[in-house]
């Protein structure tokens, strides 16, 4: 089980493996090498036999900040400005489902894939986690749906995946206020099961002891069972996730994304003004 990646590295212990996320000095934001890598670790946990449960967590004070806005925000929409409409809008929905396939793949490996969250998990740390099977958290974690904050619909998976684990009703309000929540209320909505200690050493020892449980069942039981749990809804989210990634691709470029990023340049809050 090999991986060559400066931002995730993979361990394993007996039948558990940790995938870490590995890029403690920027928080752990989601640059290209992010999502470049995260489906080859997959696959490396794919083509290891022995794997039976993963944990995924994370170096340093926080699980992730989210995307990195200052490296991706070029690759969503497009400057170049030579290119047609249509060719901008098609370069914009092959970024989109890119991202979108590299969490799929975290979503399709086969040993279920347990979340250990602690400090700040925002936007695109929400939708890893709601990629996973089950979710765990410090008594420090943080959780955020923060797109409409940066006048982005939030298109990586959390709108498609979530309505099954929170329900539509807590969804909704954290999708469209973008408030922090806790912990504590992170579990009392079912975003995580349970919250362990409060810090990451913490969660993370609960998240291998877990773990380890899962891995001495019967694999193909636990292969059969989670194909099974996730069988239900994979058309619902695969619809709807080239439905969000559809209506980016008409409506990403506005002038409040580029106040956003302005914003976030110049650590001031945005005005938006709907247009």
């Amino acid at each position: 089980m090999e991986l060559h990646s400066d931002v995730l590295s993979l361990e394993r212990d007996g039948h558990v493996a940790t995938l870490w996320l590995d890029r403690p000095d920027a928080r752990n934001a989601m640059g290209r090498a992010f999502w470049r890598d995260l489906p080859r670790a997959c696959a490396a946990l794919q083509d290891d036999e022995d794997v039976r449960a993963v944990v995924v967590a994370a170096r340093g004070e926080h699980f992730s900040v989210g995307l990195d806005l200052k490296e991706m925000g070029g690759e969503l929409v497009s400057t170049d400005t030579t290119a047609s409409p249509a060719r901008a809008n098609e370069r914009t929905y092959d970024a989109v489902r890119a991202l979108q396939g590299s969490l799929q793949a975290l979503a399709d490996v086969r040993a279920p894939v347990i979340a250990a969250v602690h400090g700040w998990c925002i936007g695109g740390g929400v939708d890893l986690i709601s990629a996973c099977d089950i979710r765990l958290a410090a008594g420090d974690a943080l959780f955020s749906l923060r797109e409409a904050k940066v006048a982005i619909v939030a298109d990586l998976g959390s709108l498609q995946r979530l309505p099954g684990i929170i329900g539509t009703g807590h969804l909704a309000q954290l999708a469209l206020t973008g408030e922090d929540i806790d912990a504590n209320r992170a579990q009392r909505i079912g975003l995580v099961n349970d919250v362990h200690g409060t810090s990451g050493p913490d969660v993370l020892g609960a998240a291998h002891e877990l773990a380890r449980v899962v891995a001495a069942n019967s694999p193909w039981a636990v292969r059969g069972t989670k194909a099974v749990l996730r069988h239900r809804d994979e058309r619902r989210i695969a619809d709807e996730l080239d439905f969000v990634a559809r209506w980016n691709t008409m409506y990403l470029r506005t002038n409040d994304l580029g106040e956003a990023l302005n914003a976030f340049l110049e650590r001031r809050a945005p005005v938006f003004r709907g247009d």
